[in-house]
């Protein structure tokens, strides 16, 4: 199994992430557009923007993963905790152990930002993910997302 590092994404990440990032887009059915793109990027490399990006690499360098990651109110609680917003493996790293140095890393992000609890959500048909996410949790939460009409 290889060894990956997880870190914060720099501005000369941006060709790989942007690879990934397409993958992960082509994976859900969404059309990507640089635009975009590259207003995404630029909220990634914004200290002053919630949303921040990891990239996860192989030993040798390759990035295979990334997650979009932010601190989200927790009202009921009066505290932040995570909201991991995306999260992607190239196909071919799949199985891999990436996924799981990916949330290693954000174990350890949450521990160092005082967060009790990271969440996310997924699609239904997203199986592999899903399987994935049961080994770090008790399963699906009781919550049921909703959204405005388009």
């Amino acid at each position: 199994m290889s060894t990956f590092q997880t870190n914060f994404v720099v501005a000369s990440d941006k060709s790989e992430w942007r690879a990934l990032f397409d993958g992960y887009a082509e994976f859900y059915g969404v059309p990507m557009s640089d635009a975009i793109a590259d207003e995404v990027w630029s909220w990634l490399l914004d200290p002053s923007h919630v949303l921040e990006g990891l990239l996860t690499r192989t030993d040798a360098g390759l990035a295979v993963g990334l997650a979009h990651v932010r601190a989200c109110p927790r009202p009921l609680g009066g505290n932040e905790i995570g909201f991991l917003d995306d999260m992607y493996v190239a196909m071919d790293a799949r199985g891999s152990g990436a996924s799981d140095a990916i949330f290693e890393s954000l174990q350890n992000l949450a521990r160092e930002r005082g967060w009790s609890a990271i969440r996310w959500i997924t699609q239904h048909f997203n199986e592999r993910g899903r399987a994935f996410y049961d080994r770090y949790t008790s399963g699906p939460s009781d919550f049921i997302m909703y959204q405005w009409k388009e």
